[in-house]
This record gives structure tokens, sequence and C-alpha cells, in this order.
């Protein structure tokens, strides 16, 4: 794990950075709000891309009244 203060790299498994003793764990819990913020963005990403979809459909017919 590359650390993201000083940029040494260290085992996968360290807490603290051996070069600069920084805290370079990610608690499960910032990971699982993290995976879940990626989730709802896809989400609304498939929303917009609907409502674009029916936006252009909608400019299609007005255009052939």
């Amino acid at each position: 794990m590359k650390c993201p203060f000083c940029h040494s790299e260290n085992a996968d498994d360290v807490l603290v950075c051996t070069a600069c003793s920084r805290d370079i764990a990610i608690p499960a819990s910032l990971v699982a709000e993290r995976d879940e913020l990626l989730r709802k963005r896809e989400m609304i990403a498939e929303e917009i891309r609907k409502a674009e979809s029916e936006i252009a459909m909608i400019r299609s017919r007005a255009r052939f009244r």
C-alpha cells in the first residue's frame, strides 16, 4: 500500500506508514460508506440517462407535429 502522505511503499496490512508514521488504515465503516455512495451514484446516473432519453423522445415527437 502506498502512503497517501509521503508516497512510500508499505505492506498491505500495516496501519501506520513505516516512513512517516502517519495512520494509513482505512476503517471498514468508511469503505462501506464509499461503496454505498458509489452504488447511489450509479443509480442516479441511470435515472439521468433515462430522463435524457425521455426528453429526447418528447423533443422528437414535438418536431413532427
